[in-house]
């Protein structure tokens, strides 16, 4: 199962172009394109979320 780039966005409370952006610099979850349609397997958003998930602000989330 995967997630449009506008669920996504929905589900982190972000912006598509935010996403978008984090896709042309290699940030947030893997991807998938076919043709002009972006996609995120759940699997690789629940990993994603999983790996920036911390106990304190101060340590960065992703890098």
């Amino acid at each position: 199962m995967a997630l449009t780039e506008n669920e996504l966005a929905t589900r982190w409370g972000l912006s598509v172009k935010t996403l978008r952006r984090w896709r042309q610099e290699q940030l947030g979850p893997i991807f998938c394109k076919l043709g002009a349609r972006v996609t995120y397997l759940i699997s690789e958003v629940e990993a994603f979320e999983r790996r920036v998930s911390r106990h304190s602000t101060f340590t960065r989330a992703y890098q």
